[in-house]
């Protein structure tokens, strides 16, 4: 994995830092979730489209989880494995922007073989309000990032981009669960299809929220 931000897309550097930033003054004097979070087995991964998933049914944790992302579910989205670079809320790490201090629980999944190809998966530590919510579902459409109205739901509210930049395209899609804000992105070279992208976008993400949820039966 880099150690630095070189490879790192101007698009993901955008996304990422305007999540940062929009968060920060929820961040100050707010009590966030501790780093243990309660024993469970990884999720089986099935594949499931965004369409058919019930994002109801998921409570989501404000706690570390990429060990619980299915490997399969990887593959999946990238085409490849992927090596994992996470980062926990009050470290600095190489996959934020100028190697900021997080206040979220994040994973990154990098093909060591596919330039290009990355695919992430974040929840804010802090809880986040609906109001907070409405904010950052502004700040996500930029000028490079193009929202997607008829996209299935992502939490409540929820909002989906797909942002171009070069020769790599991104689709992410965000959200609150209850109060959580949780957030992920699969980027994939231009040659995939966008149609394409938005459905394993789509099915990366629902993996993201398994992992880092409970299920209610």
């Amino acid at each position: 994995m880099p150690t630095s931000l070189t490879g790192v897309s101007t698009v993901l550097r955008a996304l990422l830092l305007s999540a940062l930033l929009t968060l920060v003054p929820v961040g100050i004097g707010v009590a966030v979730s501790d780093d243990t979070t309660t024993e469970r087995p990884p999720p089986s991964y099935e594949g499931t489209d965004l369409a058919d998933f019930d994002a109801g049914a998921a409570v989501v944790q404000r706690t570390p989880f990429c060990d619980l992302v299915p490997p399969e579910a990887v593959k999946a989205a990238l085409g490849t494995a992927g090596e994992l670079t996470s980062y926990g809320n009050g470290e600095e790490s190489a996959a934020l922007p100028g190697s900021d201090v997080a206040h979220e629980y994040g994973c990154l999944f990098a093909s060591a073989d596919a330039v290009g190809r990355e695919a992430r998966g974040w929840v804010f530590a802090p809880p986040v309000s609906a109001e907070r919510a409405s904010g950052l579902i502004s700040a996500a459409t930029t000028s490079v990032c193009v929202a997607q109205p008829g996209a299935p739901a992502y939490g409540t509210p929820s909002v989906a981009v797909v942002c171009t930049d070069g020769d790599t395209r991104t689709a992410s899609f965000r959200g609150l669960f209850g109060d959580a804000w949780l957030a992920c992105s699969l980027t994939l070279p231009v040659g995939v299809t966008e149609a394409d992208l938005v459905t394993r976008a789509g099915r990366w993400c629902v993996a993201v929220a398994q992992a880092s949820s409970f299920m209610a039966s």
